[in-house]
Formats: structure tokens, C-alpha cells, sequence
């Protein structure tokens, strides 16, 4: 499973129906609202990094609002659960 962070650009007064056209894309797992350089963060979970490029160029990019996007691949996923037991062996050791 390949994971990626789509970093969008929208068009002012788009973010609602840019988010909602992005849950209707195979791939797109989530899509958030931020505040920043950024107006929406949409994470991608697809098989293969083949996969990547044609959701970004022939899906992504075609939604009528987006002006840029900036995808970065994750390598490695950290959850909560994975920091805390990191901690823990880190304490029992000093």
C-alpha cells in the first residue's frame, strides 16, 4: 500500500466542492479543510506509485477549482500507538 499527502491550492469560495468531488475519487481515503499556504490536504491510499501520477494528473488536476497540487509519498506510517511504545522502551532503558 502506497500512502500519499496531496497538498491543494483552490480556487477562493471552492473548498466545499473541491472536497466533495475529491471523495468521489478511487484512491482519495480522506480529504481536510486547513488553514495555510494550503486549503485542502486530501490523503491518498493506492496499490502501486504507478497509480499516483494518474490519480494526481488525470484525476486530480481536472477538478474544476484546483490551481496546484504538491504530493509528497509517504515512506513510513507513525500512528499514536507506534509513539507511545517508542517512549516506553526509551524510559525502561534510563
Amino acid at each position: 500500500m502506497v500512502t500519499a499527502v496531496i497538498l491543494i491550492t483552490v480556487e477562493q469560495g471552492k473548498v466545499p466542492d473541491v472536497a466533495d468531488a475529491l471523495m468521489r475519487v478511487n484512491g482519495i481515503a480522506e480529504a481536510y479543510s486547513v488553514a495555510g499556504d494550503y486549503d485542502l490536504v486530501a490523503i491518498a491510499r493506492i496499490r502501486q506509485h504507478e497509480e499516483l501520477a494518474d490519480l494526481v494528473t488525470a484525476h486530480l488536476q481536472r477538478i474544476p477549482g484546483i490551481t496546484s497540487t504538491n504530493t509528497l509519498i509517504a515512506f513510513r506510517a507513525y500512528s499514536s500507538k507506534d509513539l507511545e511504545a517508542m517512549w516506553e522502551l526509551g524510559m525502561d532503558e534510563g
